[in-house]
This record gives C-alpha cells, structure tokens and sequence, in this order.
C-alpha cells in the first residue's frame, strides 16, 4: 500500500487551486495538469473506459468485474481534483515526519512557523505514526489529493491482484468541488455506477452520509457620500449600515462557536466604501426547516433595515447551492453498514459523523447516484496547518478494496 503515498506525495506538488466567482468550468484551467497525469496513470496501469473531458475536466475509468461477478452492482469512487481557494496551492513542499513523537512540529524554521499541539490537540493520537505536514506556507491539498491518491491506488491494486474479488469499480475525479461545482457537469449516466462513495472526509474511520444543507447569500448595501465636513444629516455610510445588519444575526450562530448539528451563518467577505457595500455569507444546517427559517431571517432583517432607511438600500441575493443527503442516502443504507463491516474487519472504528459543510456526493445522491462520504485520512484542510497521517492513508486504501469485495457478494 506504499504506493498511495507515493501518489499523494507527486499530486500534492501539481497546483490545482480553483478560484472562486470564475464563469468557466473548470475554475482554473490549471487543474488540467492533474487530470492529464491521472487520465495517463489510470491508462498505464490497464484501467478500461478512461475518458478524460478535455473541455470540463472530468476523468473517468473503469475496472472490470472478477470472472462471474459481472452481475453485482457497480460501484464508483470518487474525489476531487481541486484545492481550496481559502490557501496558497502553488509551490506545495510536503514533508514526512517519521515516527511523531507527540510534541510540537516545526514546519517551517527560517519563517519560525510551528503548529502547536496545544492549539491542534487531536495531534496527540498520532503519536509514532508518520505525518505528512507542509512547509507553512501553503495548504497541502489532502483535501482531497489524499482522496485521488487512496483511489488510484486501490485502481491499481485490484488490477493487479486478480484474486480479489469484485464487481465492475468506476472511478471519478472532478474539478471545483472546493467552489461549489463539482457536480456541474459530471456525467452520471456516463459513469455508470448504481452506488458510489466520495473519498473525501477526515480522519481515519469517519463515514458521513449527512450533510449541511447549504445556501449562499449576497448582501448589498447603498450609501450615500458627502464630505465629512458637511455630512450631518446628509452621509449614509454604507459600510455602517452592513455592519448594522451583521449586529442583527444572532451572534452564537457562526462557524467559531458551533459543532455537530448546529447551523450557522458565516460571514465570508466584506468590501465597501461609503457609497456602496457588499458582504457574502454562507448558510448552513442539517435540519431543513431550521434552514428554511435561517433564510427567512435575512429577508426579515432586510426588509426591516430598508423600511429605516428607504426601499431599494439593502439588497439580498439568496441561492441554495446543495440540500442534506441524508433523505437520499437513508433508502440505501447498506452503503453506510457495509462501509462500517469493512472498517472494523480492518481494525478501524467506525464513526458515523455529519459532515459540516457539502461534497459532491451531496449533489450527486441528488442527481440519481446515491453517494456517501468516506475519509481520507487528512485533518485541518484548507490551511497551512493541514497534515495527513501516512498511516492511516494506507489502511484506507484496504478499506476502500474491502468495500469493493462486498459488493462482488
């Protein structure tokens, strides 16, 4: 299973972060060079079917049945090419630490940049395992090259152990999850499974298959400018008034003080001036009335805040960007207990956890391909605190063939 590090450690130095706000599928035409490398890897090793989109950046493969399995299900394994935008992707150094000894771990000296157990404690489990950091000065992308990485070596794996049992296994990687598009274009009837699970989750032994449902909203504000000087009576301070509507959102209810099932609203951005001010957010929660109403209440503030100062002063923009898959997923729930035999046939505990964000499985279960989430083995993604424990990356990479074996069954 030493090949998924391998993998991992050549993926994670190809930049593929997406951009936010791009018109364009994919976000980032940079996200090509990871695709041609998998779509060659894939073929190289003896996968049949590879179609790598050349326009949306899509890879697909397949690995055929064992002899007389060609009836069983098909079942696809997926995750995403991109990285976040929330970090630098570009001019990744990963580096091994061998046998961690618990203690604080330096990343970067010369820049004096240390990620501190104190403020990292799960850190403390990995004691003696082997952590994959960066140099502090980018992400490391296991979100989710941990994912292609785990993938493709178990692609290669099935295709050279004939012994092992199977049916027909697709795999899938996509462009833009991290923005929100992973899903656009990929094309379920072309992959071809009846079930399938995304790779892209944390740390080892967590399996999810509910998720936030998710909304994002534009606020808009128009001020009015006047030299300050003169202004009594006259200014209206658009960035004011955007801080006035972010006072009447219940202060608890954002990302730093929330966990488990609770929703949020998260302020994303906020630009201004005096004349005209813009904040984004996004909206999350697992219930789906509770997340109706969390939409509700930025109308009601909006409407209140423009009978203040005038119709046509706050504009809301609202779009639902992906709903909670669990009402898909709970009408195949042998994909959720057959992935928990296989972990703990494999020494792994299970933890059945709500994922506190979106995948592209979410969107998928959705679209007719029922998809929960599997982890990766990654932990603290989207910064430059983002490590993945070697180990663990190759335990699932036999969790993801002893899936595979169940459903030869």
């Amino acid at each position: 299973m030493e090949k998924v590090i391998e993998n991992f450690l050549q993926y994670v130095k190809i930049d593929t972060e997406s951009a936010e706000g791009s018109v364009s599928t994919p976000s980032t035409q940079k996200q090509h060079d990871l695709a041609k490398v998998l779509a060659g890897q894939l073929e190289a090793m003896g996968a049949e079917e590879v179609v790598y989109d050349r326009e949306r950046c899509y890879v697909y493969a397949s690995i055929p049945a064992s002899e007389g399995c060609t009836g069983a299900p098909v079942l696809g394994f997926i995750a995403h090419m991109d990285t976040s935008p929330a970090a630098a992707g570009a001019g990744v150094k990963p580096r091994i630490v061998k046998d961690y000894d618990g203690n604080d771990i330096v990343l970067n000296e010369e820049k004096q940049i240390v990620m501190h157990v104190a403020d990292f404690p799960e850190l403390a489990s990995y004691t003696g395992k082997r952590l994959i950091v960066t140099d502090g000065t980018t992400l490391l992308g296991a979100d989710d090259k941990a994912g292609v990485a785990e993938i493709m070596a178990m692609a290669e794996y099935l295709l050279q152990h004939q012994e092992v049992v199977h049916g027909k296994i697709r795999v899938g990687f996509t462009p833009d999850e991290e923005v929100g598009n992973g899903a656009d274009y990929f094309d379920v009837k072309l992959f071809g499974a009846d079930y399938a699970y995304t790779v892209d989750g944390g740390r080892l032994g967590e399996l999810e298959y509910e998720n936030f449902n998710g909304a994002g909203a534009k606020v808009t504000v128009y001020g009015r400018s006047v030299h300050p000087g003169e202004a009594k009576g006259k200014m209206r301070n658009a960035i004011l008034m955007i801080q006035e509507f972010q006072s009447m959102l219940p202060p608890a209810e954002i990302p730093a003080h929330t966990c488990g099932y609770e929703g949020f609203y998260h302020l994303d951005s906020l630009k201004g001036t005096v004349e005209k001010a813009e904040a984004e957010y996004i909206i999350r929660d697992h219930d789906k009335e509770k997340f109706e109403k969390r939409k509700e209440t930025f109308w009601q503030i909006g409407n209140y805040l423009n009978e203040k100062y005038g119709e046509g002063t706050f504009e809301i923009d609202l779009e639902d960007s992906y709903y909670n898959m669990k009402e898909m997923i709970e009408k195949h729930m042998h994909l959720v207990e057959n992935a928990k035999e296989a972990m703990e046939e494999l020494g792994v505990e299970p933890a059945v956890v709500p994922i506190r964000g979106g995948t592209d499985g979410a969107r998928l279960s959705f679209m007719g391909l029922p998809c929960p989430n599997l982890c990766t083995g990654g932990q603290n993604f989207h910064g430059r605190f983002e490590y993945a424990c070697a180990d663990d990356m190759e335990k699932i990479v036999e969790v993801l063939i002893r899936i595979a074996e169940k459903y030869a069954k």
